[in-house]
């Protein structure tokens, strides 16, 4: 005979032990780590705090893609010799000159993130960066258009509710005579 089914109360937990809210980095994080193992690195940090551990300036004009470290060297001992990695840098062409000349100061700065020695070198590869461009911003719709659309949201009580609807209604306006204006062509001289 089957057993009727458990009501849920606060105190019947059906995952003992779990948390119910996780962030998502913590999710993300074990699918990432196959791809970022194969670009030489070992934890996220360097790749997402990039900016932060070699300042806005710089971080500017390169970023980092790959961090190579050399086979193991042995000693006369037999004990295994940890040589520093190279820290690969997409640049931007016309700043690779630059970075090249702050490289002991990247080079100090990612060392002193990580907490020892792990960059010895950096090498440049120049190249456009894989940044996302920031969206373009609109100008804001003329007057005219305002006022049009200031007539359609007259009746409405909330202010805030009222400049809203009258901003979006003023972008269809401009929108719509935009699109009835017929564009000039260029001439093909």
């Amino acid at each position: 005979m089957p057993r009727p089914p458990r009501a849920f109360t606060p105190s019947a937990k059906p995952f003992a032990g779990k948390h119910w809210a996780r962030p998502l980095a913590e999710l993300i994080g074990s699918a990432m780590d196959p791809a970022i193992a194969k670009r030489g690195f070992t934890e996220t940090s360097l790749l997402l705090n990039f900016d932060e551990i070699v300042g806005p300036r710089i971080a500017r004009h390169c970023e980092p893609i790959q961090l190579q470290f050399r086979p193991r060297a042995k000693d006369a001992g037999g004990r295994d010799l940890q040589e520093p990695a190279t820290l690969i840098l997409r640049v931007e062409g016309a700043f690779a000159l630059e970075i090249q000349h702050l490289s002991p100061t990247i080079i100090e700065r990612v060392n002193a993130h990580f907490g020892w020695a792990c960059i010895g070198r950096l090498r440049l590869k120049q190249g456009p960066l894989n940044r996302n461009k920031p969206p373009v911003t609109k100008p804001p719709p003329d007057a005219h258009m305002q006022a049009k659309a200031g007539e359609y949201t007259g009746g409405i009580e909330d202010d805030e509710l009222r400049l809203s609807l009258t901003r979006l209604g003023a972008r269809v306006i401009q929108a719509a005579a935009m699109a009835a204006t017929p564009q000039k062509k260029p001439s093909g001289r």
